[in-house]
Order: structure tokens, then sequence, then C-alpha cells
């Protein structure tokens, strides 16, 4: 249960990632808001995960989620670069979440 509440908090993590380029420096009030509420739940989620899993590998891997999906929806959303070697990176930031989660028990 901690791993599906930590890949929760990853995906907030990505929702206010995302959240703070469109609250366009907390100028926005809704995205702002947004943004807040995801920031607050993301971290929550990611106290609650750390109960039950090592810090370092909950913090690493939430990084990591929110990491990934940001930068691939900065390339799908934002129209931000896609090259070769962006990607290859990404995939890198994946193996180790991966690693992670296959070292740690459950």
């Amino acid at each position: 249960m901690a791993w599906l509440i930590l890949v929760v908090a990853g995906l907030l993590e990505i929702g206010w990632a995302i959240g703070l380029k469109h609250s366009a420096g907390f100028t926005r009030l809704w995205p702002t808001v947004g943004t807040i509420v995801a920031m607050i739940a993301s971290m929550g989620l990611l106290g609650v995960a750390m109960n039950s899993l090592p810090a370092g590998t909950a913090y690493a891997v939430w990084t990591g989620i929110g990491t990934i999906g940001t930068a691939l929806l900065g390339i799908v959303l934002l129209s931000e670069p896609a090259g070769l070697a962006r990607l290859l990176r990404i995939g890198l930031i994946a193996s180790g979440i991966i690693g992670l989660k296959l070292v740690t028990p459950p």
C-alpha cells in the first residue's frame, strides 16, 4: 500500500510542477490554488509512504516520478524539446526508480 501511496504522491508532484508554470508566478488565482493543494497533498502522502518505506528510497522515487512526468508533459503540453539525449536520460531516471523498487523490501 505504501508504494501505491507513493505513486499517487509522485503524480501529484507532477500536477503541482505543471501548475507552477500555469500559475504564472502565483499571479493567476485558480492555477495557484490548484498548485498549492497539490503540493500539500503530495507532500502529505509522501510522509505517509515514508512511515513504511526507507526515507531515501521514498524521496528518490517521489522526485523521480515528478521529474519524469513533468519532463514528458513539458514535451507534450509545452512544446519543450524532445531530443534523443533528453529522452534517454529520462529513461535512466525511470530505470533508477525501477531499480529502487526491486531492491526495497515490500
